[in-house]
């Protein structure tokens, strides 16, 4: 399926103008001539139909390593999946995983490498591991006192913040930092709150480089050229993925096996509650999802971008869950262990289960967003949502 397939088009929802980074080569180009450098890239690391990587070698530049996240080098690896260390078969260049048991690049990876360039498409939610990469590289690069460059890219869930801030004894590889579900920063606004509030080992001592994109503010949409993992295929899809994703601690599928992965939701067990339904079946991106073969009762949180963004209003969504788990006959088995994980924070769950609106739920984040947004201010590299 063509990543865009179905998204709206509406005149003015989306900026064309808009720049990553990687678009602008004359901007980094001459900063890595000389260098040793690897790349953290998949799929997305592309200038039009060209890789960052081909850019670079056409241009003389040494690549030395390739190093890849959740998904693999090509992105088409299943949320979970072992990543294999591979070599690429046009370049020749080994090709690192740094998912699984090896998140972190260890000093030996480091060895023959001056820079490490970051250049990965991510979808400004806090369980989307790409930023958990990105943090992880950034401190191996300051323990070993290597440079470390943001091509950066702007964040399609960039124009708002919002959800659950982190509590830090729920800290994993889906939720490294006490920040929001929805955190709006772009991946190098976000690796300069990483350095500035020394949030990770040697801070103080690496050398961070960030190139801006053009023509980006937080204020705008921006539709992404590629899909940026398996199961996020269109707009509407990531627009209802920071909402729709926190049903992946629970026993609700989120259509993962279906052509609406992350758009729709669902159980067996909730028949006669819902009359949307879907089927999930094993799929390149999805094998052997949850309830296979079983017609799911649940909803369609939108169809299009617009609806997607009709029915959230611009922030973090909980109606969906809260009626899922009303209409859900056992109780009880409702929520997973990683429900916790996930959504960072281990008060949701018993907000839900003890009937709390999702008006009083909200309130009970607000003083830890507030104090995130004041922190969050002195690292933006572009005008805020709501500024002129």
């Amino acid at each position: 399926m063509v990543f865009g397939a179905g998204n709206v088009h509406s005149k003015g929802l989306y900026d064309a103008n808009i720049r990553p980074a990687d678009a602008m080569p004359e901007q980094y180009v001459p900063l890595l001539q000389h260098k040793r450098v690897a790349l953290v890239i998949n799929q997305t690391s592309k200038v039009g139909d060209t890789s960052l990587l081909d850019i670079l070698i056409s241009r003389g530049v040494g690549i030395t390593k390739i190093f890849v996240p959740e998904h693999g080098f090509r992105g088409k690896d299943d949320a979970g999946a072992a990543v294999e260390n591979t070599t690429d078969s046009a370049t020749h260049l080994p090709v690192i995983s740094l998912y699984g048991s090896h998140k972190k690049p260890k000093p030996e990876d480091l060895a023959d490498v001056d820079i490490v360039v970051y250049d990965l498409q991510d979808v400004g939610a806090r369980f989307y591991t790409y930023i958990s990469t990105l943090e992880y590289c950034m401190e191996a690069c300051a323990q070993n006192h290597k440079q470390f460059m943001v091509l950066d890219r702007p964040n399609p869930n960039g124009w708002y913040v919002d959800g659950p801030v982190l509590e830090k004894e729920n800290k994993s590889f889906v939720g490294m930092q006490q920040i929001p579900v929805v955190y709006g920063m772009t991946a190098g606004e976000y690796a300069g709150m990483l350095a500035g509030e020394q949030w990770l080992e040697n801070a103080a001592g690496l050398d961070l480089k960030v190139i801006k994109c053009r023509y980006y503010t937080h204020g705008k949409k921006y539709e992404l050229p590629v899909a940026p993992s398996p199961n996020l295929r269109t707009m509407a899809a990531v627009y209802a993925y920071p909402s729709l994703c926190l049903f992946e601690g629970t026993v609700v599928s989120v259509g993962r096996g279906t052509g609406l992965p992350f758009q729709q939701f669902g159980s067996p067990q909730l028949e006669g509650k819902y009359p949307y339904s879907f089927t999930p079946q094993s799929m390149a991106g999805a094998r052997n999802p949850p309830y296979e073969g079983k017609v799911c009762y649940g909803e369609l949180a939108g169809a299009t971008a617009e609806d997607v963004l009709e029915k959230t209003g611009g922030k973090f969504q909980l109606h969906w869950l809260i009626a899922a788990y009303n209409a859900y006959p056992e109780k009880d088995k409702f929520f997973t262990a990683f429900f916790v994980k996930l959504c960072g924070s281990a008060k949701l769950a018993e907000q839900i289960k003890n009937g709390n609106s999702e008006e009083m739920i909200r309130r009970s984040w607000q003083k830890d967003i507030d104090a995130f947004k004041k922190i969050r201010k002195k690292y933006l590299l572009y005008p805020d949502f709501g500024e002129k």
